[in-house]
């Protein structure tokens, strides 16, 4: 009868429960009998998941439960097809450098080479990388002219030689640029900004960056000059810190308002290396917060700084699309501010008491694995954030 177990022939059938039990008692032993095949001190996604689920600062996820078990599921089954078109000496393929205020998209381009989500079958492919870098462009004098016809003609080609395109009208496809320039570079190709995943250092939704479909890619200078900070709440004496060039009107507006304040350290140029060695870096460890304005673009590379070394970032950007905001809760780590908040800062920053300040920078600590880039990746770092909003996009596409 369907559904019923055999029993042996010729003898009397035995109990299903007895049954079941000794099968599962066999699976058991066949799962402890792998186990002690594995060194003690092999890595584990899953041991890395429970981490995650029981670190006090779970917080900081909007769902911690979702994102461990959506980040084990990415690392089980997601692909990423690279075109193998374009000379790796030019433009294609391979990152200009690691290093620099750019290094985000290098890092990219090295990182999914290196990554098991690559596969050499496109018909296992969830997602197509178009490998051509705007940054290596950049580096090699190339105008913002000729930008734009390289990259049309390099992606009609692949339209022209694959059939992949065609099946979703390119909404399975992403590219990654992290130069302002790199995002112009693709305005001469209106249906791939509109339908492919753009992976951007500059996510500004008011101009054309679409949040549910393409991704912030957090802008990270890397290598970074000093260690992590962390852990460090009683050297932090200074309630705010900012020093840089006034190349916004946020800026212009945040100097002139602070710059004389006797608790805000705000200067309108850089710190000069000529006043001592990494003085602007070391700022960050005495700080509690780091006022964070936009620049030319809605970003800065000075939000990765300020996580890394201990220093709540304060974020002054409107319509910036913080990266990894569909995973992490940036307020419960940041202070999130309107740009019309400026002159209002020092009140603010005043405001937050002590324990809500002990708080924040806890949760930041937390958070700091996830901003900053490897080679080889590791797991949750800014290359697996990156993925993991990819795979949660890859599954919004219609077919």
């Amino acid at each position: 009868m369907a559904g019923r177990l055999p029993s042996a022939a010729g003898s009397s059938p035995l109990p299903r429960a007895l049954l079941l039990l000794a099968a599962l008692a066999l699976l058991s032993l066949s799962f402890l009998s792998l186990r002690s095949l594995r060194p003690a001190d092999a890595p584990s996604l899953a041991a890395d998941t429970s981490r995650l689920l029981t670190q006090p600062s779970s917080s900081v996820y909007h769902s911690p439960e979702a994102f461990a078990a959506g980040y084990a599921e990415m690392e089980r089954s997601f692909n990423v097809y690279i075109y193998p078109d374009g000379d790796p000496k030019t433009f294609y393929q391979t990152p200009r450098k690691l290093t620099g205020k750019y290094a985000s998209e290098g890092y990219f381009f090295q990182n999914i080479r290196e990554s098991r989500f690559r596969t050499d079958d496109p018909e296992q492919a969830d997602l197509f990388f178009v490998p051509i870098s705007p940054h290596k462009m950049r580096g090699k004098g190339t105008s913002y002219e000729n930008m734009t016809v390289i990259v049309k003609d390099y992606v009609e080609g692949l339209i022209n030689k694959y059939p992949y395109w065609n099946r979703t009208l390119g909404a399975d496809h992403f590219f990654v640029t992290c130069h302002d320039v790199g995002v112009r570079a693709f305005e001469g190709l209106p249906f791939m900004v509109k339908n492919s995943i753009r992976v951007v250092c500059s996510p500004s939704y008011n101009v054309d960056f679409i949040p549910h479909k393409d991704v912030a890619l957090p802008q990270v200078l890397q290598p970074f000059a000093l260690p992590e900070g962390g852990n460090d709440i009683e050297n932090r004496t200074i309630l705010g810190f900012w020093a840089g060039h006034r190349n916004s009107k946020i800026r212009v507006i945040l100097a002139r308002v602070w710059e004389n304040d006797t608790e805000l350290a705000i200067s309108n140029n850089r710190i000069s290396r000529a006043i001592g060695e990494l003085v602007y870096q070391k700022q960050f460890y005495r700080t509690k917060f780091c006022i964070c304005p936009g620049g030319s673009q809605v970003n800065s590379a000075r939000i990765s700084d300020s996580i890394h070394y201990g220093c709540v970032p304060v974020i002054l950007s409107d319509y910036y699309d913080l990266p990894f905001n569909d995973v992490l809760n940036w307020r419960k780590f940041a202070v999130v501010l309107k740009e019309r908040d400026v002159y209002q800062l020092k009140s603010i920053l005043k405001s937050i008491s002590q324990e809500e300040f002990v708080s924040l920078h806890k949760s930041l600590v937390q958070v700091q694995k996830h901003f900053v880039w490897h080679s080889p990746p590791v797991p949750y770092d800014a290359f697996h954030m990156i993925m993991y909003e990819l795979w949660l996009r890859h599954h919004v596409i219609k077919y």
